[in-house]
């Protein structure tokens, strides 16, 4: 089963984060097989980090639950949130698949929360800059519940438009960059 897990920064935890910067990584490296995705949002200053985001294949909702919330972050109370949702990968691929690499263009993050209008999503048809993109889905996987991309563009209103904002009761978008050790 694939999870999406998006832990979203308390303000003011930057200097919690940093000190547990190595117990993050080496939490993360025992997921490394299982790692779809990851890597930081960030505010408009461009360097500000505010989440982290999880793509991640588990057996189960336990597991990805005690993937989530055993983190060294939250555990600290680095993070104000979790959301967590069963996801299903549309282009068959990890990040470190995506043929446009790791570097060149801006990342966005784009979240289509809601849904206004439920309905079958596709893949966009214009899938050059998507390095992932899956439905959110209940805990059982029956309802969908938005949409998660993560998705090379020019600008966050590009990033944006891969989603149809009036199938969705919001959009978010955030800047985002590939993740793993430096």
């Amino acid at each position: 089963m694939e999870f999406f897990c998006y832990h979203r920064d308390r303000p003011g935890s930057l200097p919690l984060r940093e000190e547990l910067g190595e117990a993050h990584w080496s939490y993360m490296d025992g997921y490394e097989a299982e790692l779809i995705a990851r890597g930081p949002t960030f505010g408009a200053d461009g360097e500000t980090p505010t989440g982290s985001v999880h793509i991640v294949e588990l057996p189960d909702p336990a597991a990805a639950r005690a993937f989530a919330f055993d983190e060294p972050n939250y555990q600290a109370g680095a993070y104000r949130d979790v959301l967590l949702r069963r996801w299903r990968d549309l282009l068959g691929r990890t990040m470190w698949d995506f043929p446009g690499g790791r570097t060149g263009g801006d990342r966005y993050l784009v979240l289509g929360l809601g849904p206004a209008h439920p309905a079958e999503l596709a893949v966009p048809s214009d899938r050059d800059d998507l390095i992932a993109f899956g439905p959110l889905l209940s805990d059982d996987g029956d309802t969908w519940l938005g949409t998660a991309a993560l998705v090379r563009a020019p600008g966050p209103e590009r990033a944006r438009a891969v989603l149809d904002p009036v199938r969705y009761a919001a959009v978010e978008v955030h800047d985002w960059e590939f993740g793993g050790r430096r």
